[in-house]
C-alpha cells in the first residue's frame, strides 16, 4: 500500500500487489499457528497485527489454506491479498463464495479488530454479501479492503470490497459485530 494504484495499468498494479505481498511474506514466521495468550495479553488489536505482520506471533493456519494473507492495517482499515485457485472452485469452474466470504469477513474483522484496546475482542454476529461478479482462474489475485464504519461499546460495524488489479469490484459486503470482553 506504498503507491497509488489508480494511476497504474492492470499488469503494473497486478506487479506492485505482488511485490507488497513478497514483502510482507518475508517478514512472517514460516509456520502457520494459533498465537498463545502471553502472546497477545495487553495489547491492543492494531498492536496484534503490527506483531503479526513484523513476524512476532504466527498467521492464522485459515489464511495458508485458503491462500490469502493481511496485507496492511491501520486504525479501521485491513487488506487482505488473495489467490484464487482451482482448490477454490466450486462445480461451475469459479470460486466458491465462501472464499470470497471469508476474505471480506477477515477483512472487515481485522478492521473491527484494529480499532479494539487491550482486552477486548469480538465475532462477526452478521454478514451480508454480494457477489457481483465471478472469480475465475483468469483473476490472479484480489484484494478485500475492510473499514470501520462504527465502533461501539457493544457493538461495531464494518463494510467491505473485494477488488481485483484492473479496479473491477467482485463483492462488496457489511458486518455487525459483537464486541465483549476478552477472557483473561
Amino acid at each position: 500500500m506504498t503507491a497509488p494504484t489508480d494511476t497504474m495499468n492492470p499488469d503494473e498494479t497486478l506487479a506492485h500487489w505482488r511485490a507488497e505481498e513478497a514483502a510482507v511474506r518475508a517478514r512472517l514466521q514460516s509456520a502457520p499457528g494459533v498465537a498463545s495468550p502471553a502472546q497477545l495479553a495487553g495489547r491492543s488489536g492494531l498492536q496484534i497485527f503490527q506483531a503479526l505482520l513484523a513476524g512476532e506471533i504466527p498467521p492464522p493456519p485459515m489464511a495458508a489454506t485458503l491462500d490469502f494473507t493481511l496485507l496492511c492495517v491501520e486504525p479501521g482499515l485491513a487488506v487482505f491479498q488473495g489467490r484464487p485457485g482451482f482448490s477454490h472452485f466450486n462445480p461451475m469452474g469459479t470460486v466458491h463464495g465462501g472464499w470470497f466470504a471469508t476474505m471480506l469477513d477477515s477483512a472487515m474483522g481485522c478492521a473491527v479488530h484494529s480499532a479494539l484496546p487491550a482486552g477486548k475482542a469480538y465475532t462477526t454476529l452478521e454478514l451480508k454479501l454480494n457477489l457481483v461478479r465471478a472469480l475465475t482462474d483468469a483473476v490472479l489475485l484480489v484484494r478485500a479492503e475492510g473499514r470501520l464504519v462504527h465502533g461501539g461499546r457493544q457493538v461495531a460495524t464494518a463494510e467491505g470490497r473485494l477488488i481485483g488489479p484492473d479496479g473491477r469490484l467482485y463483492a462488496h459486503a457489511s458486518t455487525t459485530c459483537l464486541v465483549f470482553n476478552q477472557a483473561s
